[in-house]
């Protein structure tokens, strides 16, 4: 095969090991096939203008056309002319595909479900990748270079999969671009990429000079520069919780005593969890609270507003005590009463904040967890995470009188200064709203319950999940006017203006206290993820207020007159309850892995809703699926693979002694006989040695120097069998290579595919197995027979003595 082959067949295997990493995206993936077929058709065309040859532009050009005609004939062949040519209505058609697309992606949970616009995406942006590697590493002979491309879609994969990129995608991508460097082979090193920093040395590496080649620096530059990035962008995209192999449930610290809980923004996929078609449980746990109504399970709190978004500070983390400290500002006249809760976590729930009811006071759970004093939080080290995790938990429930909060005085200056700091860019409207919703309201108080009712049951909100998510000062002040959205907006909007007021407020995230089951337990299910605003007033610390219509329920302390709420979805347990739940969740119990960048779950089923086990993309079964595919490439290609041994082991077969250089004759004129006949030329044993070359010759059409050195190498074979002292023949394989070359310059491309793919000489293999068969049922018919004619003497033997 020619150096351009092999580097087709590198670039080729490099785009799709690279494209592996999207997997966990899409779901089924079936795309992959799509991708694989289309790049097949665009990288033969690559070998076919190559061949021609065509200039370098014209080649990418007919490879951009041929892949525009497949694309169209694939994804809008009922708007195309004859079904492949794009015209007006074609290029509409993508253009509605990408929009709707697009739209899919902001509203579906990873793995996304394989709809058409989907699909577009994916598989044109493989395609476009795949035709960058092609024109860099084949058509320029620059592989090193096309490392870049690759490490493109690797990184987007990556940012994107939610965890999913773990160390199996990012192994296959850099096998694949190793599989390309080595394509290009040793000989064509020296045309690697541009040297970075000056110009090219010539020469070879000498053993003085200690200097290597300029490719070989170049190599080496894209290779550090390639698994830098690799290494820093993927801790970068939002998506994922660290760097390139850390895991979705990987703590912020290191261990031991100290130690920091990293700036997030757990947010950004509360959207799509709402959206879910089908509810699923992420968390069952038993209570002996008489009341599960204000039991909220919050996981962290967001304490920071800069503009753009909601996020917590970043703060030193700690051991955990083995009683945790008294919560800020809470007074011994605020009425609490201790209660227990034993919680077991979904083995699918994968995340690294500990859901707990605030303000917990007690935890006991095993693993490697810390404490952050501030946010009252528990979060996981060194790869701890919730799954499957069994706790209790002994928390406050506090309950606060409307007259004891109307009556809180002023909170220390420095928590003022913090927890009422908002950007300078709010807009005004913001604040003039939040003063005219509160106008008569006397104390704090009474200006975050007016706020509250705002939200709930004055204001006209709608609760819509489909309303475009936003987290900056633009999205409240449109939200305000609009008057619908979700949780995150009426969470956001209130702790904005309450700041605005000058009430600290901060942003809990977390779920509702769920549903209640017929065995006593509760039930938390992905639908019930909720963010609420939490504000501070002194002599109570941090009480939750509800202002998201329709969800949750409305805290006593806020209702002057208003009956007692329900549940969340049904009724409450039996109280005194403290036993461990009775039936954990199954294993199919499990969410969407969207809420992996909420560190919440483990990977399941697309957004679509289609049934799945709650595994997402399982990567056994992938690497399955890839060895399965190697394995059908394999077998195809085993006849090639097995010539190119046996042409190695012929033509490598050197020897020190007579009697070796005489076996390599041999070897080699056995070779030039099986490449003839891999043409055509059908072998004619009983002929000698200078017949036969003048019959392949002939046969063959050889001409010029093929002819001759065929005619050379029969005479190196007379010299062997009947010289008493033959001479050694020297450039045995340049021979076979110009013999090689003739037979490839006569032949016509069918035989040419013919003898390289499926070689006629192979045919020997049959021969060499059916002979080994026949000698060894020879030999077993001898030693039966032998067996037999033992065993009959012996009995006749026996016989005789007995008669």
């Amino acid at each position: 095969m020619s150096g351009r082959g092999r580097l087709t067949l590198g670039s080729y295997a490099a785009t799709l090991m690279a494209a592996s990493a999207m997997l966990p995206l899409v779901r089924p993936v079936t795309w992959i096939f799509t991708a694989a077929i289309l790049l097949a058709v665009q990288s033969g065309v690559g070998v076919f203008t190559r061949r021609v040859p065509l200039a370098r532009p014209l080649t990418v050009a007919a490879q951009a056309v041929v892949t525009l005609l497949a694309v169209t004939l694939v994804f809008a062949s009922g708007h195309a002319l004859l079904g492949f040519l794009p015209g007006p209505q074609a290029f509409a058609h993508f253009a509605a595909l990408f929009e709707a697309g697009a739209a899919d992606i902001g509203r579906y949970a990873i793995p996304a479900p394989d709809t058409e616009g989907i699909r577009l995406m994916v598989v044109g942006g493989v395609l476009v990748i795949g035709l960058l590697v092609d024109t860099l590493a084949v058509t320029f002979r620059s592989a090193a270079a096309s490392g870049l491309p690759l490490l493109a879609l690797y990184s987007v994969a990556a940012g994107l999969s939610d965890g999913g990129a773990s160390w199996l995608w990012f192994l296959l991508a850099a096998s694949g671009y190793l599989l390309l460097l080595l394509s290009e082979g040793r000989d064509r090193l020296s045309q690697w990429g541009r040297v970075f920093g000056g110009a090219p040395r010539t020469g070879a590496r000498g053993a003085d000079s200690g200097q290597a080649l300029a490719p070989v620096r170049t190599g080496r530059r894209i290779g550090v520069l390639a698994m830098g990035i690799a290494l820093v962008v993927p801790a970068a995209l939002p998506a994922l919780s660290g760097g390139l192999f850390d895991g979705p449930g990987e703590g912020p610290g290191t261990g031991g005593k100290g130690g920091t809980i990293s700036a997030v923004n757990p947010l950004v996929s509360l959207q799509d969890n709402l959206r879910q078609p089908e509810d699923r449980e992420v968390l069952r746990y038993r209570t002996n609270a008489p009341d599960v109504n204000g039991m909220y399970l919050r996981l962290v709190a967001l304490d920071q507003f800069d503009g753009t978004s909601w996020k917590s500070s970043v703060r030193p983390i700690e051991d955990v005590p083995d009683r945790l400290p008294r919560p800020d500002g809470l007074s011994d006249e605020v009425r609490s009463t201790e209660v227990t809760g034993n919680f077991v976590a979904s083995t699918t729930y994968e995340q690294k904040w500990l859901p707990m009811p605030y303000p917990a006071a007690k935890v006991d759970i095993d693993g490697r967890w810390r404490y952050e004093p501030a946010g009252r939080m528990l979060v996981g080290d060194d790869r701890q995470t919730t799954r499957g995790a069994r706790y209790t938990v002994t928390s406050l429930d506090l309950q606060p009188t409307a007259g004891q909060l109307a009556a809180a005085s002023p909170p220390p200056a420095k928590l003022l200064s913090e927890y009422t700091r908002v950007p300078g860019s709010l807009p005004a409207d913001v604040r003039s709203t939040a003063l005219a919703v509160t106008s008569g309201a006397h104390n704090d108080y009474e200006r975050a319950v007016k706020l509250q009712d705002w939200f709930t049951l004055d204001g006209g909100f709608r609760y819509d999940v489909d309303v475009e998510s936003g987290t900056g000062v633009q999205a409240i002040s449109r939200f305000l006017k609009q008057k619908e959205g979700f949780c995150v907006h009426f969470s956001f909007s209130m702790a904005a203006m309450a700041r605005v007021l000058g009430i600290p407020a901060r942003v809990a995230v977390g779920f509702m206290p769920g549903s209640a089951q017929s065995d006593g337990t509760m039930s938390v299910g992905i639908r019930d993820a909720h963010a609420w605003p939490e504000l501070y007033f002194e002599g109570a610390g941090w009480v939750r207020f509800e202002p998201t219509p329709t969800r949750g329920s409305t805290p006593e302390y806020t209702r002057q007159q208003a009956p007692t709420g329900t549940p969340t979805r049904s009724a409450q347990p039996e109280a005194g309850a403290s036993a461990l739940p009775s039936v954990t969740p199954s294993a199919s119990d499990s969410c969407p892995a969207q809420l992996r960048r909420l560190g919440e779950c483990g990977p399941d089923t697309a957004a679509a809703g289609d049934a799945s086990d709650g595994g997402g993309v399982d990567p056994l079964k992938v690497l399955l699926w890839c060895l399965g595919v190697a394995l059908v490439i394999l077998l195809a290609l085993s006849p090639l693979l097995w010539r190119t041994r046996v042409r190695t082991l012929r033509l490598g077969s050197m020897g020190r002694t007579a009697e070796d250089a005489s076996a390599r004759t041999l070897a080699v004129w056995r070779e030039i006989n099986d490449t003839a006949w891999d043409h055509g030329v059908v072998p004619n044993e009983s002929m000698t040695p200078r017949k036969a070359a003048a019959r392949i010759v002939r046969l063959g059409t050889l001409e010029g120097e093929p002819a001759n050195a065929v005619h050379r190498v029969a005479r190196a074979v007379e010299q062997v069998l009947y010289a008493p002292q033959p001479r050694p023949a020297t450039g045995l394989a340049e021979e076979v290579a110009l013999v090689r070359a003739g037979f490839h310059a006569v032949s016509g491309r069918r035989s040419r595919l013919r003898a390289l793919l499926a070689p006629r000489s192979n045919v020997r293999v049959l021969w060499a197995a059916s002979a080994r068969w026949s000698a060894a049922t020879d030999r077993w018919s001898a030693w039966r027979g032998d067996v037999t004619a033992r065993a009959t003497a012996a009995f006749r033997r026996v016989s005789r003595q007995r008669g």
